[in-house]
């Protein structure tokens, strides 16, 4: 789960991190009142689950409250369309309004979970701003990484060696390793999967301020913290991955046209693959987990067929604690309840009655191919388009 800046700078201050003075306004009115109480010189930005704001007219530096208040009112009630977001973009209910930052230079710190090692990793580089994405892509020399010891936390020589590589020097250095501390508490304790901040900024004096921030909490771990699960804030995400959420599915939104249905993430990243080789887009992510009973594979099938995108679906299961019978029955009873014409379905089912889910499937009047490897199932959806 996303936080707004607003919230990611809220919660990362109470770990001691320095962040600009400001407020959040969902009106002019208010947009004048805090722009009036911070100084006057202020930046207007975009509470917005996307990067990208700058570029996209959603970030403004204005020069009086009265200019704070017109710019609120131009992004408030709009939509604001990014490089990551749609081209529908996403709405904008809020805005930050904070103090300007005297700046010397504009650095990138950020921890977030490597899978492949295991464990947290702290990155860095000196060419934070705008376009750290980039450098990640075309100069990763200049992104440090420190692997951080799960039991001990980030060591003095880690934070040493980020400040050498960054360029800072006595007060600045010293302060870098405050804040790793700072972040790594508030990325632990609040079970992230990412805090990231771009720019931080060194400061004339040698201070960092969080400039920007972004914090994205771990879904699984929400339920021990009910203060994070009330900053959802769901106009942030497509209306059909809102509605996945409530039924308890994940499901990620794609750009194909072909549905996707699996129990288990890493089946659904093999069977987005097949969707690929055979020449064709998965139109999402859509995972109904081991534990799945009929309603609720009904109710996932029916989240699929909602989207307009999808032309052509591919069930892929692997019958275990989820029964191929239990799937297939699903399948139907979404099949019997969508308002519209099913489009044609490719299905391998292997493990836990498959047969007796393939039977069900080939007895039920739909249109549904069914193959035994993955092999077959490219095939045949390579057909349908």
């Amino acid at each position: 789960m996303k936080l707004h800046e607003y919230q990611a700078k809220e919660l990362l201050a109470r770990y001691g991190v320095a962040v600009p003075a400001g407020g959040v306004a969902r009106s002019a009115d208010d947009a004048r009142r805090i722009a009036s109480e911070t100084g006057g010189r202020v930046v207007v930005k975009a509470q917005v689950h996307a990067g990208g704001r700058g570029k996209a007219g959603g970030v403004r530096l204005v020069a009086t409250a009265g200019e704070a208040a017109e710019a609120a009112a131009r992004m408030l009630g709009a939509s604001l369309v990014t490089a990551q977001t749609g081209p529908g973009g996403v709405p904008v209910d809020a805005v930050l309004i904070e103090e300007t930052v005297s700046i010397s230079r504009e650095l990138y710190l950020a921890m977030l979970i490597d899978g492949g090692a295991g464990r947290a990793v702290i990155m860095a580089s000196e060419a934070g701003g705008m376009d750290i994405e980039s450098v990640a892509e075309q100069t990763p020399e200049r992104i440090l990484r420190e692997a951080v010891e799960p039991a001990l936390g980030p060591m003095p020589f880690q934070s040493r060696k980020l400040a050498g590589g960054l360029g800072l020097e006595g007060a600045a250095a010293r302060a870098l390793s405050r804040l790793v501390g700072s972040v790594h508490a508030a990325f632990t304790e609040n079970d992230c999967s990412l805090v990231e901040i771009n720019p931080l900024v060194v400061t004339a004096d040698g201070g960092l301020v969080a400039a920007d921030a972004k914090v994205t909490v771990d879904d699984d771990a929400l339920f021990r913290h009910p203060d994070l699960a009330g900053l959802y804030d769901p106009a942030q995400e497509p209306p059909i991955e809102s509605e996945a959420r409530g039924l308890g599915l994940s499901y990620v939104k794609l750009d194909g046209d072909v549905g996707c249905l699996v129990n288990g993430a890493g089946l659904a990243m093999a069977t987005m693959d097949v969707a690929v080789a055979a020449g064709a887009a998965p139109a999402n992510f859509l995972d109904v987990g081991g534990g799945a009973d009929e309603e609720k594979v009904a109710a996932a099938v029916l989240l699929l067929l909602s989207d307009p995108a999808v032309r052509r679906v591919l069930i892929n299961i692997f019958g275990g604690i989820l029964r191929c019978d239990v799937v297939a029955r699903g399948v139907v009873e979404a099949a019997a309840r969508f308002e519209g014409p099913v489009p044609p379905m490719v299905v391998r089912m292997l493990g836990t009655n498959a047969e007796e889910g393939r039977r069900i499937l080939s007895e039920a009047g739909l249109a549904v191919t069914l193959v035994d490897d993955l092999g077959a199932a490219a095939a045949a959806i390579g057909e349908l388009g």
